[in-house]
């Protein structure tokens, strides 16, 4: 099972997933977050995964998938929250970090998405 919560704040999209994303689950997440951020042109969002205790290769896809929309839209992706050692271990065994940077908490995240809008200001 996965549960969703969603907050808008300081023009990020924070996304809090609980449960599961795994094979069975990720449909939900491309319903309600992956389709919202595509047709809204949704540019910086943050996954919280602190209450995830699961995710298989379709998850991490999934994550992926939304990080490559808002580099699309010229924003920024970032994960928070990586505690569980299992979901830990799956994320570092795949390429997510490569893209997704990862902080501790959703001020850290917030933190480093206003460094990310002050780069592309300064260029």
């Amino acid at each position: 099972m996965l549960e969703i919560n969603t907050e808008c704040r300081k023009g990020i999209f924070f996304v809090r997933l609980n449960g599961q994303l795994t094979k069975g689950t990720v449909a939900k997440l491309n319903e309600e977050i992956t389709s919202l951020v595509k047709d809204n042109g949704i540019k910086n969002v943050v996954f919280n995964i602190d209450e995830l205790n699961v995710i298989d290769m379709k998850g991490i896809n999934a994550l992926l998938y939304n990080y490559e929309i808002v580099k699309a839209n010229n924003g920024y992706g970032c994960l928070c929250g990586i505690n569980n050692s299992l979901v830990r271990q799956r994320i570092q065994n795949s390429r997510l970090l490569k893209y997704m940077h990862e902080t501790s908490d959703e001020i850290g995240a917030i933190n480093i998405i206003n460094l990310h809008k002050e780069k592309i200001y300064e260029q």
